[in-house]
């Protein structure tokens, strides 16, 4: 029987403080908060320490150490997660292991399309790097100026951009591991055929830190784009919207790389919060759709294959009104409003939050019953529905009632996932699109897998995690 998790001592520290220095090791309570608070404030837990390694043999340290003293380790990359799978628990004897500093480029290869990066690099850090070389990463988030690489990979990050380019999963060819006994698995292949055995990559990608830290990865890269073109539309309702989905994949094919869709009252939202928003279109629309179509060839081919798009849209009294973005500055303040999106719900006050997928063809079925329910259940509550329509991801938000107590309607998040979540299921969609499952859906997980996948998972982590001394209570 394994022996259970315990809190390091005061020596033990001193040992862990040791192998990063005592600058790098965070005991100051302070200091500490910016490490311990999940992005709403929903987890907010404790540690005796914040270790801040600066090279993977550092990590694997750390992590020796961990297995030899049986201490709980909670890697963190950027701190945006959304599901608590980065905060510490409340009982206060877990280590956070931020690997911030470790944010260097290892290489680049334009001609191969890799580039090898760190898990502690920005997404905003490795795109700059990639367009140094005229290539294209192109996972895009709207926390990409603080989401580090190695969070994107531990949850599988989508984005704005999987419709063309897929998820992190689809985006990396290899990684650098620490394992639970301190070894490095050294798997930074760039190959893009190899098949030599298991496909022990993708045991890690999604994983959520319950099964080794991933330190670095290899990279897929792209030609960029020559020309961009952002559209903004506004429909009558979400039918309308997935027609116009389906008239855009027939139009622009491959050069169509975002399909977002928002509802009117999630603009509404943003422009009464964002400093400087102004509404794209002259009249308000139930429906908005932001597009965007990418040419390798020119910014007037784009501009054409846009331009076409929306004639054929308007001929079939798809599109109500619509605007294409006519510079540069257009084009980021259309994209502005959308990534601005979730944050501009905080001041609405409490937001009850749905990372939900569903089959794109059901996805008017889906928000219409959806909403029904909630609207039943929360007499006044304001559903915000947003996301990526392209791979049927919605963001189905709810905000609570004006004038409502924040406090008692955030008591009521399970209550509101138990009407949600089985809709999201009858619709055969899936629970968790692109965030994890962390703490706040792990009671849930065995509500959409199988006794068998659930048993899968469970042996898999002890086999890789004999002690359990990764991120404990997170996923399983």
């Amino acid at each position: 029987m394994t022996a259970p998790l315990r809190a390091p001592s005061h020596a033990v520290l001193e040992r862990f403080a040791a192998i990063v220095g005592a600058r790098h090791a965070i005991i100051d309570p302070a200091e500490q908060q910016p490490y311990l608070i999940e992005p709403r404030g929903l987890f907010r837990g404790r540690t005796p320490m914040v270790l801040r390694p600066g090279s993977t043999e550092e990590v694997a340290a750390i992590v020796k150490l961990a297995a030899e003293t049986r201490t709980p380790l909670v890697p963190q990359g950027g701190n945006t997660g959304l599901v608590g799978g980065q905060t510490p628990h409340e009982s206060g004897i877990e280590i956070v292991l931020s690997l911030g500093r470790l944010d260097r480029l290892r290489t680049i290869d334009p001609d191969g399309n890799t580039m090898t990066v760190e898990a502690g690099i920005t997404l905003a850090a490795a795109q700059a790097e990639a367009e140094k070389a005229d290539r294209l990463f192109p996972l895009s988030l709207a926390s990409e100026g603080s989401c580090q690489i190695g969070g994107n990979l531990a949850t599988n990050a989508g984005g704005t951009a999987v419709l063309a380019y897929g998820t992190m999963r689809e985006l990396t060819l290899g990684l650098e591991v620490v394992l639970a006994s301190g070894e490095i698995w050294p798997g930074l292949r760039t190959l893009r055929k190899d098949n030599t055995g298991y496909d022990l990559r993708n045991v890690f990608i999604g994983s959520e830190g319950t099964l080794g830290v991933i330190t670095a990865a290899v990279l897929k890269l792209f030609p960029r784009p020559r020309g961009k073109a952002v559209i903004f539309a506004g429909l009558s309702d979400v039918r309308s919207v997935v027609e116009f989905l389906d008239l855009a994949r027939s139009v622009a094919d491959q050069s169509l790389t975002a399909f977002e869709f928002i509802a009117r009252i999630g603009i509404d939202f943003t422009l009464r919060h964002l400093p400087g928003a102004r509404d794209p279109l002259t009249t308000p629309h139930n429906w908005y759709v932001l597009a965007e179509i990418s040419s390798t060839i020119s910014e007037q081919d784009a501009e054409q294959r846009a331009e076409t798009l929306l004639s054929s849209a308007s001929a079939a009294a798809i599109v109500e009104d619509a605007t294409l973005a006519a510079s540069v500055a257009q084009a980021e303040e259309l994209w502005r409003l959308r990534d601005a999106m979730s944050d501009m719900q905080k001041h609405e006050g409490g937001s009850i939050k749905h990372d939900v997928t569903v089959p794109v063809a059901r996805m008017a079925d889906f928000i219409a019953e959806a909403t029904a329910a909630i609207n039943l259940l929360i007499p006044g509550c304001r559903p915000v529905a947003f996301g990526h329509l392209g791979d049927g991801n919605v963001h189905f938000n709810i905000s609570q009632p004006v004038g409502a107590d924040i406090g008692d309607f955030l008591a009521r998040w399970d209550e509101v996932n138990a009407v949600v979540h089985p809709i999201v299921i009858q619709y055969a969609g899936s629970i968790s699109a692109e965030h994890g499952i962390g703490r706040i859906k792990r009671n849930l997980l065995p509500s959409v897998r199988s006794p068998v996948e659930l048993e899968m998972m469970r042996k898999l982590k002890a086999t890789l995690d004999p002690q359990g001394i990764f991120n404990p209570g997170k996923v399983l």
